[in-house]
């Protein structure tokens, strides 16, 4: 290129006649001077592009690691929202959990203000039970005072074993159980061969079914029926046993006990219930 140069400058002077080698030398040096800036100045530009071009990619990769970035934001924004969510129904439920727990908390409060009103509604609930299964009738003879006689009728009130019998009598429709169950036996041992014996022994055994203690319970009426066997007591004795046994999950002996009330004692409450329990077990 620059010889092309410098001959186009020959013959420029050459066509005109008016160029000497000085001349020709200075065009020359000239022309080259700005060649090599013009070669100075592609190759700064050069460089700026290669520099402009790393920059463009440094951009590049700046953007996608902001996209990077962005996305993984969004998916923590979105596990925030559902953590938040589920808390909302964490909160939610125990709000009602508590509001429940709240009520509850009343009812037992309510339940709990009159303790002498509890014990009625006990005492109500066992003379409902004892006219149902047809047990309470000698404890008839018991007044509310816990006295034995009839007052109304002009009868005299008692002592002795009768006055006994009924203080333990009146403990265990008032539900206390354990002294109940201490005055009974106190009563037996006292008077073995009374009127009130086989009942005193029934009401030991209601005193443990009460508590929740079916085997002692078992047991215990099993004693008015070997003890007892000609009392009032007895087909009463057995309807409580299999439902002692219902109460410990053994169906089959109580099923069994069922049907000898039925069978044994056809016509009496406790054979009605036997009937009725038979059905339910089924």
């Amino acid at each position: 290129m620059k010889n092309l140069a410098i001959l186009f400058l020959a013959v420029a002077f050459t066509c005109t006649g008016c160029a000497t080698q000085e001349e020709l030398y200075r065009a020359e040096s000239h022309l080259g001077s700005k060649i090599t800036a013009i070669r100075e100045l592609a190759g700064e530009n050069r460089d700026l592009i290669n520099s402009n071009r790393d920059l463009i990619n440094s951009s590049r990769d700046l953007i996608n690691s902001n996209r990077d970035f962005i996305n993984s934001s969004r998916k923590i924004q979105a596990d925030v929202g559902a953590d938040l969510e589920g808390l909302r129904d964490s909160v939610q439920k125990l709000r009602g959990a508590t509001e429940k727990l709240d009520v509850q908390v009343s009812l037992l409060e309510s339940k709990t203000e009159d303790p002498r009103s509890a014990l009625n509604d006990i005492s109500s609930r066992l003379t409902y039970l004892e006219n149902y299964l047809g047990i309470g009738k000698t404890e008839d003879k018991v007044g509310e005072d816990g006295k034995v006689g009839s007052p109304e009728k002009g009868e005299p009130t008692l002592t002795g074993r009768e006055e006994a019998y009924a203080n333990a009598y009146s403990m265990f429709k008032s539900g206390r159980y354990e002294a109940a169950r201490e005055e009974f036996q106190k009563f037996l041992k006292a008077f073995p061969d009374s009127e009130f014996s086989d009942n005193a022994q029934f009401w030991i055994g209601e005193c443990d079914y009460f508590k929740g203690k079916y085997e002692e319970a078992i047991i215990e009426y099993e004693a008015v029926i070997k003890n007892y066997p000609t009392g009032n007591k007895v087909p009463n004795a057995l309807l409580k046993q299999a439902l002692s046994f219902l109460k410990l999950g053994d169906k089959s002996s109580a099923k069994l006990l069922l049907q000898g009330v039925i069978k044994d004692y056809p016509n009496t409450t406790p054979a009605s219930v036997a009937r009725k329990k038979l059905i339910d077990i089924k």
